[in-house]
């Protein structure tokens, strides 16, 4: 992507949506009034979910669950600012699906943050609903926006226009007009996110969303927060962790952020985990009984993707009319596929269609992870990605740094080390400082919780879940490996991993320290 600081995990449903028709041809606004009263007393007025509104995605409103039950949805006052937490409220927008088993079994509700920063929980749970139908019989399954994000206070700044713009320019400048015209791009991006946004900017770091959490515990009427987090969502628990130990029930990491590495260090371990999710794939293409359409070995695979990414860099070509598919747009598109082994097969099919001059399908898949529906609206991920990581992130990296770290990046990724060395930029001319070089999740008397790392994670490469681990203290991380490929684990339908994670949030099951799941 052109420059966040890292690439994210978008909801991988919106990328099927989109695909699917390529390959064919409650929530309310924010409340701004001040309060006397105790938030955790609030009682939360659920109602059948609206259709999700253009920031968190759009589409239409969640289908019945199967067993006839409905998707709730309500919103939360929260405090705008923690520090005063008698002044002005926001709206933290709810969505719950309520257990489906007895009520005398229920343990409570498990609270379900699917990562980004910047994701919809209000949007996306429903699309992994009938994933967690088993942890439904004895939880209320329940998500939200966070701040920032989607309905709860969303962080505006471009237009649907000016995005498309945005997203087409030059995300790796070869020389100093192109270097010129990308830093004008970012500081006008950000210039309009404090134009549009300034009131909202300075307090959507991470421990304010981890604050609203436990607001929420409280006002959902449990003593302790079950939690499932994905992705970024391992470092929103892992700060909850931190600020709350006594208040952690059974959690759950999966997908795991490495807690202990800075936006640099973030950074380069995206490019070398981008790099792996691509080598894994082109040795998969290469090595079935059937030709590879794109390639005959895995470095040929390779090497015609840098080809490909090369000519586009000086011409574009067709993408989804009007707009033609960049070397910008096709990078965003592949690492969209590395996202989840399912998507390998639309990966090979774009690439090959690419060659013949056709970028519909990468198109596609970069729309997918800059949130971009087919009828040209943006949700407001990369706004609230752009704005969280800003606002948790402490060092700001010139262009002169920039260019002096190129080749230890390019080293990592020789596809992806020039998109994520430029991504570094992205905060440099920032409206607010950021807050530190790394979360602190120590947790010392905290409740166990199972971290869970995937040796072929692109995102969040495995090395993060034994430093997640480490970090959060003795007695409570327990480690457990997944030998698979994509972001994330339980959603791979695992037998292994799904009957850990099960067993824990189920029956308070802890797994011996250290099983692996393949």
């Amino acid at each position: 992507m052109p420059n966040p600081p890292r690439l994210r995990a978008a909801a991988l449903t919106a990328t099927v949506v989109l695909l699917s028709s390529v390959l064919l041809a409650g929530c309310t606004d924010d409340s701004k009034d001040s309060q006397d009263t105790d938030l955790s007393a609030q009682k939360l007025d659920w109602k059948d979910c609206p259709a999700p509104s253009a920031a968190e995605g759009g589409g239409d409103a969640p289908s019945p669950l199967p067993n006839g039950g409905q998707w709730q949805c309500a919103t939360m006052k929260a405090p705008l600012d923690w520090a005063e937490p008698k002044g002005d409220t926001i709206g933290i927008a709810l969505i719950r699906a309520k257990a489906s088993g007895e009520k005398s079994g229920r343990i409570g509700s498990l609270v379900f943050n699917f990562g980004g920063p910047g994701g919809s929980g209000v949007s996306t749970l429903p699309s992994f609903g009938q994933d967690y139908a088993k942890l439904r019989t004895r939880y209320d399954l329940v998500s939200f926006d966070p701040r920032g994000v989607g309905r709860s206070a969303p962080v505006k700044c471009e237009s649907d226009q000016q995005l498309d713009a945005y997203f087409q320019q030059d995300a790796t400048p070869d020389d100093a007009a192109e270097r010129a015209e990308f830093l004008d791009n970012t500081k006008e991006f950000n210039a309009s996110c404090e134009k549009n946004s300034k009131k909202v900017l300075p307090h959507v770091r991470t421990t304010d969303a981890a604050r609203d959490m436990d607001l929420m515990r409280q006002v959902l009427g449990d003593d302790k927060l079950y939690y499932f987090g994905i992705s970024y969502g391992t470092e929103l628990g892992g700060v909850y962790a931190h600020l709350f130990p006594k208040h952690v029930g059974r959690a759950v990491f999966d997908a795991v952020v490495d807690p202990t590495q800075n936006s640099e260090q973030g950074s380069l371990g995206q490019a070398k985990g981008f790099q792996l999710a691509l080598d894994n794939f082109a040795e998969d293409c290469t090595s079935k009984t059937t030709d590879c359409a794109i390639g005959d070995t895995a470095q040929d695979v390779k090497d015609r993707i840098a080809t490909l990414l090369k000519e586009l860099d000086k011409k574009p070509i067709s993408g989804i009319f009007p707009r033609r598919l960049t070397q910008t747009a096709a990078t965003n598109g592949i690492a969209q596929a590395l996202y989840s082994k399912d998507f390998w097969q639309y990966l090979t099919e774009g690439l090959e269609q690419a060659y013949d001059g056709d970028g519909k399908v990468l198109m596609a898949m970069s729309d997918s992870l800059n949130g971009r529906s087919e009828n040209g609206e943006y949700s407001n991920i990369t706004a609230a990605n752009i704005a969280i990581n800003c606002a948790d992130d402490k060092p700001r990296y010139s262009t002169g740094y920039v260019q002096q770290k190129l080749p230890e990046f390019r080293s990592a990724s020789p596809l992806f080390g020039d998109f994520l060395a430029w991504g570094m930029a992205g905060c440099t001319d920032w409206a607010v400082p950021g807050a530190a070089d790394h979360p602190d999740v120590s947790a010392p008397g905290a409740a166990p919780i199972l971290v869970v790392g995937n040796t072929g994670d692109p995102a969040t490469p495995y090395e993060g879940a034994k430093k997640m681990v480490d970090a959060l203290g003795k007695g409570v991380g327990v480690e457990l490996t997944y030998k698979g490929q994509g972001h994330g684990a339980y959603d791979s339908k695992n037998k292994c991993v799904q009957a850990a994670v099960n067993g824990y949030l189920l029956d308070g099951k802890v797994p011996p320290a250290g099983i692996v799941c393949s």
